[in-house]
């Protein structure tokens, strides 16, 4: 992570109840100050994602989005507002995170992530966020964080049901034996017909705001070493039953 940065008297006010948590104090809210995180999708997940990653402090974030608002975001992709409605969602984002906290620095992308430009994008930040709606840009994400050595925070929705993971496939666990990567759980992508977008077979509208602010949590968690995150452990939520499961699962021995 980026080196610390000093509080003003204003900070260390706005965020008097992160300062007074002994596993965070001065020391991590200076971490947060001084991190870089860098969140792909500014729609369902990202909205909480950056809501709280604003509110708590998070010095720099990054924001990848090559959509506009539309009104059939709204019922869940809380950051935006009526008034934005035809804005790029990177832009529209911008201006909720500064009215959240001016203390905040953001970085939009208002780009398609790919194959070509993933990598670097990354380098340039502490961690990332995978916040999009389909298979082939997370593995896009997964692949590009691995190789420039990032941790990658990848939450999921659908209907009633969500997931989230941390991936660190690049060092090894406890017990000395490598992490898992994003292509040991989902070893290849299901069928385009088997995972129907959001428009297709709708999403309840406060679910994404229980996995998103679960990914910032554990955002949070890297950023000031507190905790143990979800690194090796799918973590599975279903809103009808309100319940939550925890599935464990292995980096895969080569053939």
């Amino acid at each position: 992570m980026t080196t610390a940065a000093l509080l003003t008297d204003e900070e260390l006010e706005r965020y008097a109840r992160h300062i007074i948590l002994p596993e965070i104090g001065g020391p991590g809210q200076q971490k947060l100050k001084a991190a870089r995180v860098l969140v792909v999708g500014a729609g369902g997940l990202g909205a909480p994602v950056l809501h709280y990653l604003a509110a708590a402090g998070t010095g720099t974030l990054g924001i990848v989005d090559d959509d506009r608002v539309s009104l059939s975001n709204l019922q869940r992709q809380v950051i935006h507002d009526t008034a934005n409605v035809g804005l790029e969602k990177v832009e529209s984002a911008r201006t909720a995170i500064e009215r959240i906290n001016p203390h905040v620095r953001v970085e939009t992308h208002p780009l398609r992530l790919d194959a070509g430009n993933a990598a670097d994008l990354i380098a340039g930040y502490d961690l990332v966020i995978d916040c999009t709606d389909n298979f082939a840009t997370r593995y896009v994400l997964a692949d590009a964080a691995a190789l420039v050595r990032r941790p990658l925070i990848s939450g999921a929705i659908g209907r009633f049901d969500g997931t989230l993971t941390v991936l660190m496939p690049y060092e090894n666990g406890a017990d000395g034996t490598p992490n898992p990567s994003y292509r040991d759980l989902f070893p290849a992508p299901p069928p385009p017909e088997a995972v129907p977008t959001c428009a297709e077979a709708g999403v309840l509208g406060v679910l994404p705001g229980v996995i998103g602010s679960l990914q910032a949590m554990e955002a949070i968690k890297l950023i000031t070493g507190i905790g143990e995150p979800l690194v090796g452990r799918l973590l599975l939520y279903n809103a009808l039953s309100a319940r939550f499961d925890t599935v464990r699962y292995r980096a895969k021995k080569p053939a």
